[in-house]
C-alpha cells in the first residue's frame, strides 16, 4: 500500500472515531430534578428498560410497526424484535437517536428545553419526545408510533398503589398516573423517589389512547396497529399489579421520503418541592399559581420555538467547549450538563425568590451540600449568576440565622427534600465530622466569583458581616489546617492538608477582592497582603522538590492542588505562576491509564477535581493529556451509572458516586478563558 492510501485511510479511521463520539456509561432522557430522572443504562435504547439513577425501572416502551410489522425502538419488551439503532447523538439539551428497520428510518428526540437564562422555561418539568419518520428505501410504508409509560414514575417500590385518569386539554389528550397514598414531602434520603405527586403523559396528535395493563395495550398494538377500545379502570393497585400504563398511537398513514414529525411531552408535577426550615415551598414553575393543565398548555404552545432555541443553544455552547477545551472535553460536558441540573431542586420562595437545592445523590442524600454546590458551580456561574446565587442564598441565611453557632460555614442543610437543619457529623450538637475550612473557603469562593460575572458585589453586601466573620476564621486556621475532613471525606480526617490551606488562602484573597469592589479600600489591602503573604509560607511548607506535598509534615507524598484554579479565575495572583507549572509537570508522570489519582494515597479520582487541576495547565496539549484518559474511561467503562465522579484510574469497572450535580465543574475550564466568561455573562 503507498504512503499516499495509508495516510487517507488513517485519515477515514480518524474521522470514523470522531463520529463515534463518547460512548455514554447511561444516557440522558428525562432529567429534570433528583426524582423527574430517567436514563437508559445501555448501548442501545431496546436493550434494556429506562431507569431512574438509582437503578430502578422508569417503565416506558415505544414500538413501530411498519407494513403490519412491529418493532421496538425502547424497552426492553420481550417477543417484540428490537429496529436496528444507527447512531446516537448528545448535546446538552437533547439526546437524539436514530433506528432503521424494513426501510423506514425514524429519529427520535428526548429534548428538555434546559435554557439557562429563561427560567420560566429552564424550570418546567417538562421532556418532549420528538418522532421523524421518513422512508429510506424509496418505497412508501404505513407506519404506527407507539409509546407507553407506567407507575414506576411516581412511587418509590413497585408495590406502592396507584390510580390513573385522563382529560383533554388545548386539544390533546393527556394522561396522569400517580401514588394512592400521596406522602408528600414525608420521605427522605438517598436512594429513594418520588411517590407523590402526578406523571403527565400528553400526546398531541395520538390517533389513540388507553390505561390498561402492559400486556394489553402492546399486545393490541403489535396485532392491530391499535390499542384497546377501553380503559382498565381497576384500581387502586400496585404499579407491578399487571403492570398499568398511559398508552398512546399515532397512525401516520403512507410515509415517503419526507419526514413526518410527531411529538409526545412527559411531565411530573410535585405540587410541593422543598421543606426548607419547615416551610413547604412550591416547585418554582407554580410559583405565580400556575396549575398542571396551564404548564402543559404553554409547553404545546412553545413546541416549535424551543425546538429551535434548543439547537441554537447546543450548537453555540459546544463550539465553545470545543474551542475551549478540545472535541473530547466538549463531548463530557454535553454528558455532564444534563446531570449536573438534574440533580437539584428549583424551588420559590413565599415571595416567588428562586431557590435552588442540590442533592448529594449516592453518598448521604444531603441537600444543600456546600462541597457539593462548590464542584458544580461553574456551569452555573459561567450560565446563570441568578441560580448560583439561588443555591448560596439558603446556606447564607441558615448560617446568620441563631441555629447556626459556628464561626465557619455550615455542611448541609438537612436531607433532601427536608432543608431543616444540617444533620452531617451531629449537624449544630457538635463540631466533630464537621469540614470548618473546606466550607467557609467554598462560599467565601463562590459568591466572589458571582461578583466577578456580575462586575459588582451587590449580593456580597447582603451577608457581609458572615462573609467577614469567615474570612476573620480563615485567617486564624487556614494557613495550617488542624485534623479536619475536606469535601474528600472518603480519605478521612487529615491534619496540614496542603490542599486545603490553598482554598484557605485564596479565599482571603477572594474577600479581599470582595472588598475592594465593596469600595471598603483598606481592608482589600490588608487581605490581599495577607493571602500573599501565606501563600509566600505555603511554597516553602509543601515543597517537596518537583511538585508539592498532600500534607506539609509527609514528605514524598502529593496530591492535585485543584483548589488553585480560582487564583486564575479570579485574577488575584496571590500564587507564583511558578507552582502550578511544577504542579502540573509533575502531574504527567503520575498518570494511571484512567487518569490522574486525586493523591499519593490510592488510585481513586474525582472527575470534578481532575478537570480542575487540569485547567492549571497554560498549553492546550498538556490540558487535553490530563483530561484524555478519564474520556477513555467514561467510553470503555462497563460501569452502567450516570456520570461518576468517583472511581479508580487503573480499573475500568470501578466507578461509585453518580447522578451527582458537581459534574458541573467540568464547565470550569469556560470559566477559565475570560474570552468565554465574558461572553456568557453578557447574556
Amino acid at each position: 500500500m503507498s504512503r499516499l492510501l495509508l495516510f487517507l485511510l488513517l485519515c477515514l479511521l480518524a474521522n470514523a472515531a470522531l463520529a463515534k463520539g463518547l460512548r455514554p456509561p447511561a444516557v440522558p432522557l428525562v432529567t429534570h430534578d433528583p426524582y423527574f430522572s430517567s436514563w437508559s443504562m445501555a448501548d442501545h435504547l431496546a436493550d434494556d428498560w429506562p431507569k431512574h439513577w438509582t437503578g430502578g425501572v422508569t417503565g416506558m416502551a415505544g414500538m413501530a410497526r411498519i407494513d403490519g410489522k412491529a418493532c421496538r425502538f425502547m424497552g426492553a419488551a420481550p417477543n417484540i424484535p428490537a429496529m436496528e439503532q444507527t447512531s446516537l447523538e448528545l448535546t446538552p439539551t437533547r439526546t437524539i437517536y436514530q433506528f432503521s428497520q424494513d426501510g423506514v428510518g425514524i429519529q427520535l428526540t428526548f429534548m428538555s428545553p434546559l435554557l439557562p437564562r429563561d427560567l420560566n422555561v429552564f424550570t418546567r418539568p417538562v421532556t418532549y419526545l420528538v418522532w421523524e419518520v421518513k422512508s429510506t428505501d424509496g418505497k412508501p410504508h404505513d407506519v404506527q408510533l407507539y409509546l407507553d409509560a407506567g407507575g414506576e414514575w411516581a412511587t418509590n417500590t413497585s408495590d406502592q398503589q396507584v390510580v390513573w385518569s385522563k382529560f383533554r386539554r388545548s386539544g390533546m389528550t393527556v394522561m396522569t398516573i400517580a401514588s394512592e397514598d400521596q406522602p408528600i414531602l414525608k420521605r427522605r434520603g438517598d436512594g429513594v423517589r418520588i411517590d407523590w405527586g402526578a406523571f403527565y403523559l400528553a400526546a398531541p396528535g395520538a390517533t389513540s389512547d388507553a390505561m390498561a395493563s402492559d400486556r394489553a395495550c402492546r399486545d393490541s398494538f403489535v396485532s392491530t396497529g391499535k390499542l384497546p377500545d377501553s380503559d382498565d379502570m381497576r384500581m387502586p393497585r400496585a404499579a407491578s399489579d399487571d403492570w398499568p400504563v398511559l398508552a398512546a398511537v399515532y397512525d401516520l398513514g403512507k410515509v415517503g421520503n419526507e419526514a413526518v414529525t410527531r411529538h409526545a411531552i412527559v411531565a411530573y408535577d410535585e405540587v410541593y418541592a422543598i421543606e426548607l426550615l419547615q416551610r413547604r415551598l412550591r416547585p418554582y414553575w407554580r410559583r405565580t399559581g400556575m396549575n398542571i393543565g396551564e404548564l402543559l398548555d404553554v409547553a404545546e404552545k412553545d413546541f416549535i420555538p424551543l425546538t429551535s432555541k434548543c439547537a441554537s443553544f447546543d450548537k453555540e455552547l459546544t463550539a465553545d467547549l470545543t474551542k475551549v477545551g478540545g472535541e473530547k472535553y466538549a463531548q463530557m460536558c454535553a454528558l455532564a450538563y444534563r446531570q449536573c441540573i438534574a440533580g437539584c431542586g428549583f424551588a420559590a420562595d413565599f415571595d416567588g425568590t428562586l431557590l435552588v437545592f442540590p442533592k448529594e445523590n449516592t453518598s448521604n442524600g444531603c441537600i444543600s451540600t456546600v462541597d457539593v454546590i462548590y464542584p458544580g458551580s461553574p456551569l452555573f456561574i459561567l450560565l446563570s449568576p441568578e441560580m448560583m446565587k439561588a443555591q448560596l442564598t439558603p446556606v447564607m441565611d441558615y448560617a446568620k440565622s441563631a441555629r447556626w453557632k459556628w464561626p465557619f460555614a455550615p455542611h448541609d442543610l438537612g436531607q433532601y427534600p427536608l432543608a431543616n437543619g444540617q444533620v452531617y457529623g451531629g449537624g449544630e450538637r457538635t463540631e466533630d465530622n464537621q469540614m470548618p475550612i473546606e466550607e467557609t473557603g467554598n462560599m467565601i469562593l463562590m459568591t466572589a466569583a458571582v461578583a466577578k460575572i456580575e462586575g459588582n458585589a451587590d449580593y456580597a453586601q447582603k451577608y457581609w458581616p458572615l462573609l467577614t466573620k469567615w474570612a476573620e476564621y480563615l485567617r486564624e486556621k487556614g494557613l495550617d489546617p488542624e485534623n479536619q475532613l475536606c469535601t474528600d471525606d472518603f480519605t478521612g480526617h487529615l491534619a496540614h492538608n496542603a490542599n486545603l490551606s490553598v482554598k484557605a488562602i485564596l479565599a482571603l484573597g477572594a474577600y479581599g477582592m470582595l472588598c475592594d469592589m465593596a469600595g471598603r479600600d483598606e481592608d482589600a489591602k490588608a487581605y490581599r497582603q495577607t493571602a500573599r503573604d501565606m501563600a509566600a509560607k505555603w511554597v516553602q511548607m509543601a515543597d517537596d522538590g518537583d511538585h508539592s506535598r498532600l500534607a506539609f509534615d509527609k514528605p514524598g507524598t502529593w496530591s492535585q492542588k485543584y483548589n488553585l484554579v480560582w487564583d486564575r479565575i479570579l485574577g488575584m495572583e496571590v500564587f507564583p505562576p511558578e507552582v502550578a507549572r511544577k504542579e502540573i509537570a509533575y502531574y504527567k508522570t503520575r498518570l494511571n491509564q484512567f487518569g490522574l489519582p486525586l493523591d499519593s494515597r490510592a488510585a481513586l479520582t474525582k472527575t470534578d477535581w481532575l478537570t480542575w487541576s487540569a485547567t492549571l495547565a497554560e498549553s492546550q496539549k498538556d490540558f487535553e493529556a490530563l483530561i484524555s484518559p478519564t474520556y477513555d474511561y467514561f467510553d470503555q467503562t462497563p460501569k452502567r451509572i450516570p456520570m461518576t465522579d468517583l472511581y479508580q484510574t487503573d480499573d475500568l469497572g470501578s466507578g461509585w458516586l453518580n447522578a451527582r450535580p458537581v459534574v458541573g465543574g467540568l464547565f470550569i475550564k469556560m470559566l477559565a478563558d475570560p474570552t468565554m466568561w465574558r461572553k456568557w455573562a453578557s447574556r
